[in-house]
């Protein structure tokens, strides 16, 4: 029998032990809690989550099977302690397990409604175990589907939210979110990323003067922990598709993580990226939130985001554009590249040197796999004609992630957040101008999105401040107030000509 079983069963066997021990201090602080079968409970939680994880997919290998048997016979010996994985496979055993996944458990709930009572931290041990056990059951076969990682992303969201305010949640004191809202501050790829208020290890336009490469290569602060990353992730306007797309690729690099600890096969996954959408789709955003994910799990060193776009990898005479592409590149290894535009470099006919650029980053992606994750972003029909120059891209940028544009409704909330920032705020009449301004935009190729809800609160901004300096003593908040006469009418504003 191969190791996989022997693992879930160590993480079966260490639920049960914590849990169990997290359960007993309920109990000894709510006697009118019944903790005589308690560790009896404890193992049909675990075996509940187990199952329930298997079944979501409805595959039932005989890997999923033979953990379940090799874990839980002892604990269960009259279900299974002389079953095979065929006779799993034909019982009822898994029919509708994988509904126990849609909200946290009543002993979960349990434990968290002790926490907030007592101060006690016994649903962290919960969270821990289960979602250890999780990816353990995810990791029995080398290729988990996509219906696991996605019920793996449920698990922790429905445990976080319950959890939510809990000191001993993994989210506790963690602060304000430092993310800026999409549209602000650049935080989109034709925007820099960088911004005042970006965290850390926001991202550095690669196409800077050498003379400032030392500033960019300070030392990083410590990696972030992944469940805060992914709250911020998470805290960003819109983007559920997306969102959803990156939880899935973090939950299958922890898996394969878990595999090759455990010296079993694991099946070659590339972590190369293309984002498509329209500018202003914070596509900058997540790509930075993205570097920090993988410098969490380990899977680059350093977790910086170098930016770039075609005329910072190609030049205009012959062999110097090979050489600032491995310049870009190295700038770059510990972390992630982003090639804003990257379509670019599939254009400019026999005589141009993009593809050149193509070619020299196609070896670099190989030479450097371990070191480097890049990540092409553009318009989707232009990124398929980049992905088509080059013969090794298609293999190399397996996965694509699109980034939808904003709806009104999403606009508003950025323009919203934007001014909560800056320190003002709109009234409702106000509010109508500004959704119905957002309505009137035509939604053509190159939409601004985010951006666009930003220029258009930086036009109410101007217009107010020139409505309010006409006053003889304006009140804070007559300062701080934007009205329905600050917001540019429909057909004006920011995207139009007659303006500024």
């Amino acid at each position: 029998m191969s190791n996989e079983p022997k693992q879930m069963q160590r993480a079966v066997e260490a639920f049960v032990a914590d849990v169990s021990d997290a359960m007993r201090d309920v109990v000894s602080r709510l006697p009118s809690i019944d903790g005589r079968k308690l560790e009896s409970d404890v193992t049909t939680e675990a075996f509940n989550l187990v199952t329930a994880l298997i079944d979501v997919d409805r595959r039932h290998t005989d890997a999923e099977l033979w953990g379940v048997i090799f874990s839980f016979w002892r604990l269960m010996p009259d279900e299974l302690g002389a079953a095979k994985a065929d006779d799993l496979r034909q019982s009822d055993l898994f029919v509708g397990r994988s509904e126990w996944l849609e909200k946290p458990s009543p002993m979960a709930e349990i434990l968290i409604s002790a926490d907030r009572r007592f101060g006690t931290a016994n649903s962290r041990t919960y969270y821990d175990r289960a979602l250890h056990l999780a990816f353990t059951v995810a990791a029995l076969d080398a290729s988990p589907s996509r219906a696991e990682l996605g019920a793996i992303d449920r698990l922790r969201t429905h445990l976080l939210d319950a959890m939510d305010g809990l000191p001993s949640s993994p989210l506790a004191g963690r602060g304000p979110a430092t993310a800026k809202p999409q549209g602000e501050g650049g935080a989109d790829a034709g925007d820099g990323g960088g911004g005042e208020g970006s965290p850390p290890a926001a991202a550095v336009r690669a196409d800077s003067d050498i003379e400032e490469e030392a500033e960019t290569e300070e030392e990083l602060p410590p990696a972030r922990p992944l469940e805060e990353v992914l709250a911020e992730l998470q805290e960003l306007v819109g983007l559920d598709s997306v969102k959803t797309e990156v939880r899935l690729v973090t939950n299958l690099l922890r898996v394969q993580q878990l595999r090759a600890e455990r010296d079993l096969p694991t099946s070659p996954q590339s972590r190369h990226l293309v984002f498509t959408g329209n500018p202003g789709t914070g596509k900058t955003t997540v790509a930075r939130l993205l570097a920090e994910i993988y410098r969490s799990l380990g899977v680059v060193e350093k977790g910086q985001l170098i930016e770039t776009d075609r005329s910072g990898l190609v030049s205009g005479f012959v062999g110097q554009t090979a050489l600032k592409v491995m310049e870009v590149a190295e700038r770059a290894v510990g972390g992630v590249l982003l090639v804003d535009e990257a379509y670019a470099l599939a254009r400019g006919g026999e005589n141009d040197f993009g593809k050149e650029a193509i070619d020299t980053l196609v070896k670099v992606i190989e030479d450097r796999r371990d070191e480097l994750v890049v990540i092409a972003a553009g318009y989707p029909a232009e990124m398929a004609e980049f992905i088509a120059a080059n013969p090794g891209l298609a293999s190399r940028f397996p996965k694509t992630i699109f980034f939808p544009d904003y709806s009104d409704d999403e606009l508003w909330e950025i323009f919203v957040m934007t001014g909560d920032r800056a320190g003002y705020h709109p009234d409702e009449g106000a509010e109508a101008a500004v959704k119905a301004w957002f309505a009137s935009v035509p939604r053509d190729k190159g939409f601004g999105n985010g951006r666009l809800a930003r220029n258009l609160f930086e036009d109410a901004v101007a217009r107010q401040a020139g409505r309010v300096v006409a006053m003889e003593n304006p009140t804070d908040e007559d300062l701080t107030t934007l009205i329905e006469d600050d917001i540019a009418k429909p057909g004006e504003g920011p995207r139009h000509s007659n303006t500024a």
